[in-house]
């Protein structure tokens, strides 16, 4: 395993984030509390001390079997990510936005839930429209002053919400988001534009959600709806990056990567990733312990200044995807 500083947090975490949304019962394709437990204690096997979850993933099963895992360990070693602004076990006019009772409601169902008594990174899940920026951060500031939570961070969201996040935080001297979690990956890059240039200059750790694409940069293109997963994110989803102009010829382009190194094509996919200054972990979803271990080989795949050159140049802006 390799590690990283999280940005301006301090912490040092897995180049691998293990995401646990597929930890409960919404779908077929999710891991019980038995396979949840098996899947995690193979990550801290593999070195692995980095775990995203939510308060809505399952209605709150993926922060309990997360929590039940880890209790069982070291809990210092772990960095524990949550987040909070949809509804968690119950869904009521206060359970979903980033209004102060939302925040502390929510937050200490997730604490119970997780078995913690303070949650090492807590994050906005998206932009909450309805609530002023600055309600949401005195929210977060108070929770991080009375040790419910070390540090903060946003998920996908517009640039300018961002800037505006940390500008209020700055003015009025207020705990600051130091995290983005957005969607990026080799068929949709549309966050090099606007956003990553933000968390560079204000040293933001990123922490990329669904680095594989769901699947579509793990398998060739005509088979991405050939599992649960893939054939949901195709149709029900709404996903722009399998139907971008360029994002075919992404998809055989990692493929001939794949067989020229003798590797996977996920491995060229998160390869990518690790190679890439901008990003600090990305967030691996997996059902499978087998899928796990080969995320944490491609850290030993290296990839040549051509080889990126070669996976990026067919790239076409596609729309802007994830902010909702």
């Amino acid at each position: 395993m390799e590690y990283t500083t999280l940005g301006s947090t301090g912490m040092e975490v897995s180049k691998v984030c293990l995401g646990c949304m597929s930890f409960g019962s919404g779908d077929d394709w999710m891991l019980d509390a038995d396979e949840g437990r098996a899947l995690v204690e193979r990550a801290i096997d593999l070195g692995v001390n980095f775990f995203d979850t939510a308060n809505t993933y399952s209605a709150g099963e993926s922060e309990e079997i997360l929590g039940d895992v880890l209790a069982d360990y070291d809990r210092d070693q772990q960095v524990v990510a949550t987040k909070v602004r949809f509804p968690g076990a119950t869904d009521h006019r206060n359970a979903r936005g980033l209004s102060r009772k939302t925040i502390e409601q929510e937050l200490e169902h997730s604490l119970d839930r997780l078995g913690m008594e303070t949650v090492d990174l807590y994050q906005v899940h998206r932009w909450d429209y309805e609530t002023p920026i600055e309600t949401t951060l005195r929210a977060l500031d108070d929770a991080v002053a009375r040790g419910a939570v070390r540090h903060i961070g946003a998920s996908s969201m517009w640039a300018h919400q961002f800037q505006r996040a940390l500008a209020v935080a700055d003015r009025e001297g207020l705990a600051s988001f130091e995290t983005m979690q957005n969607l990026y990956h080799l068929a949709y890059r549309e966050e090099e534009r606007e956003m990553y240039p933000v968390c560079d200059r204000e040293n933001v750790g990123v922490i990329p959600w669904s680095p594989l694409a769901a699947g579509y940069l793990a398998r060739p293109h005509k088979a991405f709806d050939a599992t649960t997963r893939g054939e949901h994110e195709k149709d029900d989803a709404g996903v722009p990056y399998h139907e971008g102009p360029g994002s075919e010829k992404i998809n055989r382009r990692v493929a001939e990567l794949a067989e020229d190194e003798g590797v996977t094509m996920a491995q060229v996919a998160l390869a990518w990733h690790f190679q890439n200054d901008t990003v600090d972990a990305p967030i691996v979803g997996t059902s499978s312990i087998e899928h796990l271990e080969s995320a944490v080989r491609a850290l030993d795949v290296s990839l040549s200044d051509s080889d990126v050159e070669y996976l990026e140049e067919p790239y076409h802006p596609v729309p802007v995807f994830g902010h909702e």
